[in-house]
């Protein structure tokens, strides 16, 4: 019955696209099922499950945890850059445009 099943949010983005799928779900639905589901390797063939972390609302998970209703799976792509050295790079920026004299 359509009232027994769980209803799940699987969310994937790149820099130039974003999947975003709402779907329904059996109880004892894993997240890797759902991800194979859900089309989203079809229209990302480069995303490689053994090696991007997967979630569920910002947490990190494993493919075989199973889902709750109304969970967000992500998965999760390599950062572009390392957050310490973006903010190290804008700190450094800030200072030197702070220490110049006003004209």
């Amino acid at each position: 019955m359509a009232s027994e099943m769980l209803e799940v949010v699987l969310c994937y983005a790149t820099a130039r696209a974003e999947f975003l799928h709402t779907m329904q779900v059996a109880p004892g639905t894993t997240i890797g099922q759902a991800i194979e589901g859900s089309g989203v390797l079809l229209a990302f063939p480069d995303i490689n499950l053994v090696t991007q972390p997967v979630g569920i609302f910002a947490k990190k998970k494993t493919l075989d945890t199973t889902l709750r209703d109304r969970d967000r799976i992500e998965i999760y792509r390599p950062l572009v850059a390392d957050p310490k050295d973006s903010r190290r790079r804008r700190a450094a920026k800030k200072d030197t445009a702070g220490s110049r004299a006003p004209a």
